[in-house]
């Protein structure tokens, strides 16, 4: 099974390309996590004992949500999660976030911006898998 815990660049381009000029963009992030965070090449993050991968993202947002409000994001949804019940037998995510942002624009900024990037390690060392999905408002018009 493959992990995903980085974006490609193509899918990076097509973000861009299908969001850009949409206004504000809200991201739906489903996440797993490690049971013991792997610091391995992050030795300059890495707490004195070992904690878990839970525990690890828990850091990772103690230090991204005040960036995320800096860049005029905003946490919607943070909970916790298991199986579908509706989707395939055996997957299941520990959390799911949603985080709104201004554009596309604004999201690009923070994730490139330097205060960030210098905690941002400690999602890598949580996670074991992930899935971002940036989603905007629909044209259906309902609610």
């Amino acid at each position: 099974m493959n992990k995903y815990l980085q974006s490609t660049q193509e899918a990076g381009r097509d973000f861009y390309m299908n969001f850009h000029q949409k206004g504000k963009v809200v991201m739906l992030n489903l996440l797993k996590y490690k049971p013991i965070a792997d610091y391995t090449n992050l030795e300059n993050l890495k707490p004195q004992t070992e904690i878990s991968g839970k525990e690890a993202y828990e850091l990772y947002m103690k230090y991204t949500l005040p960036e995320l409000e800096k860049a005029g994001s905003k946490l919607l949804f943070h909970g916790e999660s298991k199986n579908f019940l509706i989707g395939p037998e055996g997957e299941s995510w520990d959390a799911v976030l949603l985080v709104e942002h201004e554009s596309v624009e604004k999201f690009i900024a923070f994730s490139q911006n330097q205060d960030y990037l210098r905690t941002a390690g400690h999602r890598t060392a949580a996670l074991e898998d992930s899935r971002l999905l940036p989603m905007n408002k629909s044209t259906l018009g309902v609610v």
